[in-house]
């Protein structure tokens, strides 16, 4: 079956703008193009679509997406595989979450019995399972098994009141990493000193032991990695940058 630019957008629900940009970055080129402009899209094209849009949903860029997709060793039952496994990842994620919510419920009506780290058990090992998947495997290779383990285990330990400091020191580095950037903070300043104090509170609530060296390490990474990058600058560009700069320029001093 074939399809006009008009149809294949109402049966994606993506709008015809949205195709039209796709094929001039080259990721969904249509099956042909009549005399008249008119784009069409076969079997083939719909196929690839709807692997794009499932990688859009799991959050992966155009330019990731387009890699993956139209390497030569894609398989597509292999990826419709992934999608089943992160969709059920997702799946056992949120039951963990509600199960929580529903506790926590019961627990206020008097129902049911529950300690402080049940409350925030589930938010932790989401937060774990995230970290672990995207930044897991080049951790443990650049500082070990035993450190990013132990990285994990400190934080499932945390108490309620330390969970909530860790989430909001990681609120508050990067709302003054974007302050900073737009009102053009320099590495050396005062204000970026305080920043990286509070950096540095944030990763010894999971390290072991500080080392400024490995310190620097990190925030090294913000730049040369960029999912990194992507997750600071997310709002504001440039937040990895001066977090780097200044990690670099008062760690040690």
């Amino acid at each position: 079956m074939e399809y006009s630019i008009k149809e294949l957008s109402e049966l994606a629900g993506v709008s015809a703008r949205t195709l039209r940009y796709y094929d001039e970055i080259g990721l969904l080129t249509p099956s042909r193009v009549n005399g008249a402009g008119y784009r069409y899209y076969g079997k083939k094209e719909v196929a690839i679509l709807q692997q794009i849009l499932f990688y859009r949903e799991r959050g992966l860029e155009l330019k990731t997406v387009q890699k993956i997709i139209y390497d030569k060793d894609f398989d597509m039952l292999e990826a419709m595989e992934e999608h089943l496994l992160e969709l059920e990842k997702q799946k056992a994620e949120t039951e963990a979450l509600i199960r929580t919510v529903k506790k926590t419920i019961q627990s206020m009506k008097g129902e049911c019995e529950m300690s402080d780290k049940e409350k925030f058990q589930a938010l932790k090992e989401k937060k774990i399972r995230e970290n672990e998947e995207a930044y897991g495997k080049e951790a443990r290779e650049k500082y070990g098994d035993e450190q990013v383990s132990e990285s994990n285990r400190k934080m499932l330990d945390m108490t309620e009141t330390q969970w909530e400091r860790f989430m909001a020191l990681e609120k508050e580095i990067l709302e003054r990493l974007e302050t900073g950037v737009k009102n053009g903070l320099t590495a050396d300043s005062a204000e970026a000193k305080e920043i990286v104090t509070l950096h540095k509170e944030w990763l010894c609530m999971t390290w072991k032991q500080y080392n400024a060296q490995a310190h620097k390490g990190v925030a090294a990474m913000y730049i040369a990695d960029e999912r990194f990058t992507k997750y600071y600058d997310r709002n504001v560009k440039g937040c990895a940058k001066l977090l780097n700069e200044a990690v670099q320029f008062w760690v040690g001093k």
